[in-house]
């Protein structure tokens, strides 16, 4: 897929930084549209799907991580979150809500391209999941846990049956674990072989996505048996 078929809406307040990101990515191929709040950034994915979109964290109206909230009911695409380089609570919030990645204010454009390219590499297993909406091939389908994944379709499904949204960076965690299972791996091992780069906002966000899927898959999330913490390494699968 060239960058001419990949749509990212970017949704922030600010006038001239919205124009600018969305300028410096259409020059570089990808069709953008532009949300100046929450609403817009809602009617527009009504209108039509979206590859990844950009999300400031504090909009007038309906905030960022309000949005993000609202989106993730209904979607998994990546979210890229725009956010003042102090602001951690609102990194920790938005792992927990399901963001794929963060980008400080002021924006560096390179840094957010790279980003941008991270988080698409991650979507072709998301996409295909929904664009074709047919059951699994009972080879494609591997016990986690409770719960069975879908390797070739990028879903998961619960006990009974029934499918459980995860987000493409959800899926390459769930699918690192498989491809190690009976391994101890720790932070920086999960976050090269599901994020495909190895730095990260802060060192304890793996903990934090990981908190989120055991919440998903987990028949008692504080006392988790499918993904298995050991203490002072890191975490381990079957």
């Amino acid at each position: 897929m060239t960058n001419s078929n990949q749509h990212i809406i970017v949704c922030d307040d600010e006038d001239f930084l919205r124009e600018m990101v969305g300028e410096y990515l259409s020059d570089r191929g990808f069709r953008i549209t532009e949300a100046c709040d929450a609403e817009a950034l809602h009617a527009a994915l009504k209108n039509q799907s979206a590859d990844l979109v950009i999300l400031d964290v504090n909009m007038p109206g309906q905030d960022g991580l309000t949005a993000l909230r609202v989106l993730r009911e209904s979607s998994p695409v990546p979210v890229i979150m725009l956010t003042a380089a102090c602001e951690v609570i609102d990194r920790v919030v938005g792992l927990e809500m399901g963001a794929d990645d963060y980008v400080a204010k002021p924006v560096d454009l390179r840094e957010l391209e790279a980003r941008i390219k991270a988080a698409l590499r991650r979507k072709p297993a998301w996409a295909n999941s929904h664009e074709n909406a047919d059951s699994p091939q009972a080879n494609s389908l591997v016990d986690f846990g409770q719960c069975r994944l879908d390797l070739d379709g990028a879903r998961l499904f619960g006990p009974d049956g029934n499918e459980i949204a995860v987000t493409a960076m959800e899926f390459s965690l769930l699918r690192v674990f498989i491809e190690n299972r009976g391994r101890v791996l720790n932070r920086d091992q999960l976050l090269e072989q599901a994020h495909e780069r190895g730095w990260q906002p802060f060192d304890r966000s793996i903990d934090l996505r990981i908190s989120r899927l055991r919440r998903k898959i987990e028949k008692n999330p504080s006392k988790p048996e499918t993904i298995r913490t050991v203490r002072g390494i890191g975490y381990c699968f079957g």
